[in-house]
């Protein structure tokens, strides 16, 4: 029996590519600004912090072209990439913070790629 695409899934696809979007966004047009509102380092090299704005728009529309998808075998891929990158980014956010002293905005991020993590993975095993 195949997996069904729930409207649940396809819910959870459209809010990660506006918000991924939205930090790409960010990261592309404004790092400095950012860097200087919330201390992190993309004041310092925004280079590198728009080459990351760019692979997020990127998995920000691999998100919403998954979101158009019709069947769980047309978005499989897309669903597992984004279970592990968010466990991946999850996992080094917590590193970050103990070890590699993040400011306190990594908090933030910590939670919302934490919960994607946890979403992306229940639809996966379910």
């Amino acid at each position: 029996m195949e997996k069904e695409y729930t409207k649940d899934l396809r819910t959870v696809f459209l809010v990660h590519s506006i918000m991924m979007a939205g930090f790409a966004l960010i990261y592309l047009f404004a790092p400095v600004l950012w860097g200087d509102l919330t201390g992190c380092l993309s004041n310092q090299v925004p280079q590198v912090f728009r080459l990351l704005g760019t692979a997020i728009l990127g998995f920000a529309i691999g998100s919403f072209l998954a979101y158009r998808g019709g069947s769980w075998e047309s978005i499989r891929i897309t669903a597992l990439v984004n279970c592990v990158i968010s466990i991946l980014f999850t996992i080094v956010i917590i590193l970050g913070i103990a070890f590699w002293g993040l400011p306190a905005i990594a908090w933030m991020y910590l939670a919302v790629m934490f919960g994607f993590a946890g979403v992306f993975t229940y639809f996966n095993l379910k």
